[in-house]
């Protein structure tokens, strides 16, 4: 354990969890090797995170854009998400852990939202740390979607004008019934935070390391740990140390 993180654990934690396409090639492998081995990972890190202290992980599971990708591969990605979180929900239940699937859920089939919805009831009152899984999630269409709920009230008469402030619009995000994210964390390398948590995310601190998904590991969580034990959230004030200057 490094030497801070024992002081300034956050609450909150985002992964993007990125490279399974990448730890695949340079292995010579197909991409669905992967995507399991990235399934892998995300079991490790969830419990390992969980221990921790943790008190909400969201991990970027799927997006809105993922459908782009070949069919062969969008088929795969999503029966393996569906088979594995369809195996787990029982494990992830004894351990606490409360499962929320945070995505627009207008355009999935009923098939994956019968998983999902029995997965959020079954775990709905479990006092462990709250698994949010972003499955067809995209932070514009999150941020549309809010707009449009908080436009039908204002015309409903529900609300006013004047009503409509940040705290308003974060109630009508996906992620209403969490904190915003202390740390998200972006693996494999990329600098960009891929349509994930835009809103959530605006004083978020970020960690990126060059280490694929399927690689990443307790070790690594640390480091991220120390990371963000190591930082003053500042949140567009003086910092502390120029204060008393």
């Amino acid at each position: 354990m490094a030497k801070n993180q024992q002081y300034c654990i956050p609450s909150h934690v985002a992964i993007i969890m990125d490279g399974n396409g990448r730890w695949a090639q340079k292995r010579a492998m197909p991409r669905f090797v992967g995507h399991r081995q990235g399934l892998a990972a995300l079991k490790r890190i969830v419990r390992y995170a969980s221990e921790r202290g943790i008190e909400t992980l969201t991990v970027y599971a799927f997006s809105t854009e993922n459908w782009q990708r070949p069919q062969e591969e969008v088929n795969y990605l999503v029966n393996l998400i569906h088979e594995t979180f369809s195996k787990e929900i029982g494990e992830l239940h004894r351990e606490g852990v409360r499962i929320v699937l945070v995505g627009d859920r207008s355009t999935l089939s009923s098939d994956i939202l019968r998983v999902w919805d029995r997965a959020e009831r079954i775990t709905a009152e479990n006092q462990g740390m709250t698994l949010n899984i972003a499955f067809n999630y995209g932070g514009r269409t999150e941020i549309v979607n809010a707009v449009k709920n908080i436009v039908t009230k204002a015309l409903a008469g529900s609300i006013s004008i004047d009503d409509i402030n940040a705290e308003l619009i974060s109630e009508e995000l996906y992620t209403s019934h969490s904190p915003d994210p202390d740390l998200l964390i972006r693996t494999g390398g990329e600098q960009r935070l891929s349509n994930f948590l835009l809103w959530q995310s605006a004083y978020t601190e970020i960690y990126v390391t060059t280490t694929l998904w399927p690689d990443f590991d307790e070790k690594d969580f640390d480091k991220a740990l120390d990371s963000y034990s190591q930082r003053e959230r500042r949140f567009g004030k003086v910092p502390a140390k120029e204060l008393t200057k």
